[in-house]
């Protein structure tokens, strides 16, 4: 069947975008990348995704603007508490294990998931001792992590949900109030890489032992989700931890052989020790 105008106008869109300034979203679902280019179409005040195009070969001003509008920030801190409390519970037990630690925060996107962890390993005695890898395709969304300041009507969300999660202190202890906004510890980033990086397109770039991507992959097709999935596998040191979002599973993966199950429910997942992968695959992610 014969492509529709506007199929092939996204279709040129994304490769300009792609061409131009090196941002690959020909990965991103369907429906995702549409309904977001009508967005930004509109945000524009084009009369086509053709005209869009024109304005983003033409003006390359308009491209941080872009990108936040095709890139997600919506989140929350400590966003599913029963899944940080069985990160506290379950996983951090065994990373206590290790003398240093490494941990990668893919689609970072405004913080909210980075200053959870950190502030979770500082709880648990963990922080000192760890580097936080904070990526995400959008520069702007990095400096807003990097900056690590929210709104102060979203702080009450973001208590109850530390509160949910297992800590035995307020989330108060970790910021400052001021005019309108709550400005986060900057000791919690101290040990923090913020770096551009794109599933779609980037290389893995370091030995990490625990990977979390929560609330990204279901924006992605199931190629690209998969081509973001190796990236994990070839990141995670054996016995090291990925976290997925609750609408996320490595079932239909390529990779899933090399995932154990290790809080099903809270989609956390244990990549196998190196004998195991040799050897038996029971357990296996199938």
């Amino acid at each position: 069947m014969p492509k529709s105008t506007e199929e092939i106008e996204i279709h040129l869109l994304l490769e300009a975008i792609r061409q131009r300034y090196h941002y690959d979203f020909r990965g991103y679902s369907s429906s995702s990348i549409t309904r977001r280019l009508k967005r930004a179409q509109q945000h524009f005040d084009c009369g086509s995704l053709s005209e869009l195009q024109d304005k983003v070969l033409h003006d390359p001003s308009i491209v941080p603007d872009l990108l936040n509008q095709l890139t997600v920030e919506v989140s929350e801190m400590f966003r599913d508490p029963s899944f940080f409390r069985a990160l506290r519970e379950t996983v951090v037990p065994h990373l206590k294990t290790y003398p240093s630690l490494k941990v990668w925060v893919a689609g970072c996107a405004a913080g909210e998931e980075l200053y959870s962890l950190a502030i979770l390993f500082r709880e648990e005695g963990l922080h000192q001792r760890t580097i936080f890898y904070a990526t995400d395709i959008n520069p702007n969304s990095l400096r807003k992590a990097e900056a690590g300041i929210y709104a102060l009507d979203r702080i009450p969300l973001f208590t109850e949900n530390h509160r949910r999660s297992g800590s035995k202190v307020s989330l108060s202890e970790y910021y400052t109030a001021a005019y309108g906004a709550a400005v986060f510890d900057k000791t919690l980033r101290s040990r923090t890489v913020f770096a551009e990086h794109n599933l779609a397109s980037d290389a893995v770039f370091a030995e990490v032992n625990l990977v979390s991507c929560r609330n990204v992959l279901i924006y992605f097709d199931r190629e690209l989700q998969d081509r973001a999935i190796g990236l994990f596998k070839d990141s995670l040191a054996y016995g090291g931890f990925l976290a997925l979002g609750t609408k996320e599973s490595l079932h239909f993966s390529n990779h899933s052989e090399t995932f154990r199950k290790f809080v099903q429910q809270e989609r956390i997942y244990r990549k196998a020790p190196h004998d195991m992968l040799a050897g038996k695959v029971d357990h296996a992610v199938v």
